[in-house]
Formats: C-alpha cells, sequence, structure tokens
C-alpha cells in the first residue's frame, strides 16, 4: 500500500480532497486551485512551471597582469617602475545565475547583474537544450536585463505574468532558480512582506520580501503563485554569510512587465517620471498638516517641466495614492510612476488645503531639455581633457545623479589629461570660473579659454561644494 503523508494541518483539508470506497483514489495530478489542494503537493504546478525557468552561464573576457621577476622591487629601484617587459594573460572569468521564458518566441527576463559586461551568454533548459543568448535590453536602474533565443521548430514554454498588486502577506509562493550552481531547485515560503526596501543599489526599490530559500545563482529566477503565474523575479538576499536566511527580494511582475513592454519596443528602457520630489509623511507630519494618519509623500519641489506640474501638482500636496493604490512613501511612490505606461493617463489621490481630491497625470519621460551638447574641453586651460555636457532631467537620470539637477557636468575625463591631474571627476558639476557662473557647455569653454594665468574653479561633486585654485 502506497504511504500518503500529510501535516496535521492539512489534514482535514486533505482528507475532503481525497475519494474513499471502491478502491479509488485521484486518478491524476493537475494543477492546484486552491490553498487545500496544496497541502497535498507542488508537484503538477512545479511540473508545468520548471521548464520555463532557464539556468544562464556568462563568460567575461579579462586580462590580468601577472608579476615577473622585473616586478622585484631591487630592480624597480635602480631601473624605474617601466623597467622590464610586461606579461600579460587572459582570463575568463565565470559565472551563473537564472532566468525565465515569458514569451514562446525565446524572450527571457533576468536579473541585470546576471549578464553585466558578459561576452558570451549560454541559456539551459531544463531539458538541457542549450542556447547562445542575445542581450537586448538592459536596465541597471530595476536590475532586470531581457534576452533573446533564437526558436526551433518548437516554441518555448513560458510563464505568463500574474498582477503583483493582488499578492497579500501571508500568500504561497515558489522559488525556482539554479542556486550555487548545482541544478535546478524548487523551494517554498510565504510573502513575508510587500513593498520593501532591499537596501541595494537600485534606485526603484518596492520588492516582494519572500521566506522561500533564495542563493547564490536563484538570481533572476522565478517567483510563482499558487496558479503557476509569475509573480516576480528573484533579485537579492539578506545574508552574512552568502547563504539563505529566510529574507530573499523579487523584483514585482508590475515592473518587470512595464520594462519588458518599454524595452522591446524602443530597444532601451524609458519609463515615466513624476518631476516632483519629497518626504514621507510622518506621524508628526501628518498632525501638523491635519492629516487622520501617516502615510503619502509631501511635495517639497515640482519641475517646471514635468508631467506633474502640466497636471498642476504644488509644492505642499500630500500624494496618498496612485491609481487607488496606496502610497506610504516616497519609494511606493517611485515604483507606482516607474511602472505606469508611457502617454497613459494616471490618477494621483492628494490632499490640498485640508481636503482630499483627485488629479489626473498624463505619463510621460524625462525632458532631454537642453540638450546634452557634449563637448571634449580643450586648450590651454586646466579642464583640458574633460568631457562636459549640459544637465536635463534625463540625462541626469542616465548618469545616475538626480533628477533635479543642473547645470553643467563632466561625463568623462581622459587618462592622463590635465583635467585628471588636477582631480576632475565624472559627475562633477561644473559651478564657477573666476566668480563667472557656468550655465551651459560653450559658456564653460569661453569662460576657461579667456583666462591664461588663473583660474578659480568652484565645482559641486556630491552635493559638496569644492573650490581649486590654478596658476600657469
Amino acid at each position: 500500500m502506497k504511504k500518503i503523508t500529510i501535516n496535521a494541518t492539512g489534514l482535514c483539508l486533505a482528507l475532503s480532497l481525497m475519494t474513499f470506497g471502491g478502491g479509488s483514489s485521484i486518478a491524476e495530478d493537475v494543477v492546484p486551485t486552491s490553498q487545500a489542494e496544496v497541502m497535498l503537493s507542488f508537484a503538477p504546478l512545479v511540473k508545468k512551471a520548471a521548464p520555463a525557468v532557464v539556468n544562464i552561464f556568462t563568460k567575461k573576457h579579462a586580462t590580468q597582469s601577472h608579476p615577473t621577476i622585473f616586478d622585484d622591487p631591487f630592480f624597480k629601484r635602480f631601473f624605474g617602475r617601466n623597467f622590464g617587459p610586461k606579461k600579460d594573460r587572459e582570463q575568463v572569468q565565470n559565472s551563473l545565475g537564472s532566468g525565465v521564458i515569458v514569451d514562446d518566441n525565446g524572450i527571457i527576463v533576468t536579473n541585470y547583474h546576471v549578464v553585466a559586461g558578459a561576452d558570451e551568454i549560454t541559456v539551459a533548459l531544463q531539458d538541457r537544450r542549450e542556447f547562445d543568448a542575445r542581450l537586448v535590453v538592459e536596465d541597471e536602474r530595476t536590475d532586470l536585463a531581457i534576452l533573446k533565443i533564437e526558436p526551433e521548430e518548437t516554441p518555448f514554454p513560458f510563464l505568463e505574468f500574474t498582477d503583483s498588486d493582488t499578492l497579500e502577506v501571508g500568500d504561497l509562493v515558489i522559488a525556482i532558480g539554479n542556486p550555487f550552481g548545482v541544478g535546478q531547485t524548487v523551494t517554498s515560503g510565504i510573502v513575508s512582506a510587500l513593498d520593501r526596501s532591499a537596501g541595494v543599489s537600485n534606485d526603484i526599490q518596492s520588492f516582494i520580501q519572500t521566506d522561500a530559500a533564495i542563493n547564490p545563482g536563484n538570481s533572476g529566477g522565478a517567483l510563482l503563485t499558487m496558479d503557476g503565474k509569475l509573480a516576480g523575479i528573484n533579485s537579492a538576499i539578506f545574508s552574512k554569510n552568502g547563504g539563505s536566511l529566510g529574507i530573499g527580494f523579487a523584483i514585482p511582475s508590475n515592473l518587470v512587465r512595464a520594462v519588458l513592454k518599454n524595452g522591446l519596443a524602443t530597444g532601451k528602457v524609458t519609463r515615466p517620471w513624476l518631476g516632483a520630489i519629497g518626504q514621507a509623511v510622518t506621524s508628526d507630519v501628518a498632525d501638523g498638516l491635519g492629516l487622520e494618519k501617516p502615510g503619502g509623500v509631501l511635495v517639497n519641489r515640482v519641475h517646471p517641466l514635468s508631467a506633474a506640474h502640466a497636471a498642476g501638482l504644488r509644492v505642499g500636496d500630500v500624494i496618498i495614492a496612485i491609481d487607488a493604490k496606496p502610497v506610504y512613501n516616497l519609494d511606493a511612490l517611485i515604483f507606482r510612476i516607474s511602472s505606469g505606461e508611457l502617454g497613459k493617463p494616471t490618477v494621483l489621490d492628494i490632499y490640498r488645503s485640508g481636503k482630499l481630491m483627485d488629479v489626473t497625470m498624463l505619463l510621460k519621460p524625462a525632458p532631454e531639455q537642453p540638450l546634452k551638447n557634449l563637448m571634449t574641453l580643450n586648450g590651454p586651460q586646466p579642464l583640458a581633457g574633460a568631457t562636459v555636457g549640459n544637465l536635463s532631467p534625463a540625462h541626469a537620470i542616465e548618469l545616475g545623479m538626480p533628477a533635479f539637477a543642473s547645470g553643467v557636468v563632466v561625463t568623462s575625463v581622459a587618462r592622463g589629461s590635465i583635467a585628471e591631474r588636477y582631480g576632475l571627476r565624472p559627475r562633477d558639476i561644473l559651478l564657477t570660473v573666476n566668480g563667472q557662473k557656468v550655465t551651459e557647455v560653450m559658456q564653460a569653454q569661453s569662460v576657461l579659454l579667456s583666462e591664461k594665468n588663473t583660474w578659480e574653479i568652484q565645482i559641486r561633486r556630491r552635493g559638496r561644494t569644492l573650490s581649486f585654485r590654478v596658476s600657469s
């Protein structure tokens, strides 16, 4: 007789699903349709979903210098630092991760950090077939990347998206990936929290937190709901030793879907931009504004070229919800806007002057005004060799800077140049030259070349103002 083991919690529910008498039993495995059925086994769900989760292997070629006898300090002392031949050897760096097929034509979603800088990308399916993959879109801001493998005669298995906004804390979920390169592995757990900030470098943070075991190599894998649909892409873990501590984070499917749709249509990810910044409404702020409870974002700045300004949003407004979905802090606000669709209207629930009201806003990208107008500075002046450009909200976001930054920004500095010698760095903003305010690229070049003997230069670096003086 076949032994069936059922935990005590699910015993009554499990018995209600079994047919006794006449020797009959459950005839075949089916995908669970209720929590009661899940108490018996995850196997039917995994059998349906696992073929669409792939392993990703990458190779990156790097040149590494190896020490020789000529690097000995004794020789360097007498013959100089550049004495002797250099021995360089090419090294291949391998890494692994996971991915999810989301279209039967071979479109795969994974993490940006899984494939960043890779020279070769190989995708292995559950049935052991391997394909060379092409990187179609990469988006460091969300830690997402889109790959493409060429289809054969039969379509690829794929997973459908679910609406991640329907998830609730306590929902059962399954994680599928390739931890530590041991092969495809399945773990189960629950949704531990929603709208979490994972403490990673992504600037769009509203993660699904789960206690389903996620380890290195799971990155890019699938987080599934009990109907076998994709709820998120596993992205990060909180760990002190590199292993799972029951705190894993997944990028919500709604954001994944927005990046996918936008990226495939244009070849790059251009997301909606609100154009307003503010602070989370704490208990003290809520009392001062007359709100019943804390929550929302108090707007303290609105960009004049933004969608928010066009919709009539004002400084002092409190954004409480977007399309009826609550906003508790700035991370949640950025997530809601970023996962929207360009060109579509969205409704902001706001609190203004003691009244609740709605504002309809048309989602649009950050403006590229003024134009970059990139230029490499040259001539007899201390910033020669630096490439600079005009800052617009779009250019600032591209450089990973605050979108409200303005002025002339350094985008790169040539090695060995005069600008490098004086310590200029990418993302430095040029403020003044000899007391004259610098507002655009052509003016910067003109002001620098107009002086011949002494330059007093002021820049802004990571919020700090720095000054230095150069004499010829």
